[in-house]
């Protein structure tokens, strides 16, 4: 009885580290992979806009160099008692849409913003948006959006 005991207990042992040995790499492979950092860079060229009393809305050109690579909207409202404006932007390229929301005086000519997401190639997108106005009247930015994506 002793014996088979001792090779009931070994044979469990086996088959116990045999199990381990096979599911230590299914787990070690479920791991989620370290997100790469991507940056897109563009040049914004107001086509049209719309302001009203306290809120504002554009449609932009996107340029990679001189080559169109897609558009932006971008939505606001102003808060006079603040002096500070809210932003939603919201970029479409090729492989999907990407959204961010920016805050800040509106007589500045620098912006920066979380991304708040996306759809496509930026689906749960996260990141931050920043632009630079390079004339006076604001109607020509340099973008620049770094951002990673789960799964990425």
């Amino acid at each position: 009885m002793r014996i088979r005991a001792i090779i009931g207990t070994g044979l469990a042992a086996a088959v116990a580290a045999t199990a381990g040995m096979t599911l230590i790499p299914l787990a070690a492979s479920a791991q989620p992979t370290p997100a790469a950092t991507h940056t897109y860079k563009f040049t914004s060229i107001t086509q049209k806009e719309i302001d009203a009393s306290s809120s504002a809305a554009d449609a932009d050109y996107d340029y990679v160099g001189s080559k169109l690579s897609g558009f932006d909207t971008t939505w606001g409202k102003y808060n006079p008692k603040t002096k500070k404006i809210d932003v939603d932007v919201t970029v479409t390229t090729t492989g999907g849409i990407l959204y961010a929301t920016v805050s800040g005086a509106p007589s500045a000519s620098m912006f920066t913003g979380p991304v708040t997401g996306g759809v496509g190639t930026f689906a749960n997108a996260k990141g931050t948006i920043t632009g630079k106005n390079l004339n006076k009247a604001g109607t020509k930015t340099a973008v620049t959006i770094t951002y990673t994506t789960s799964g990425s």
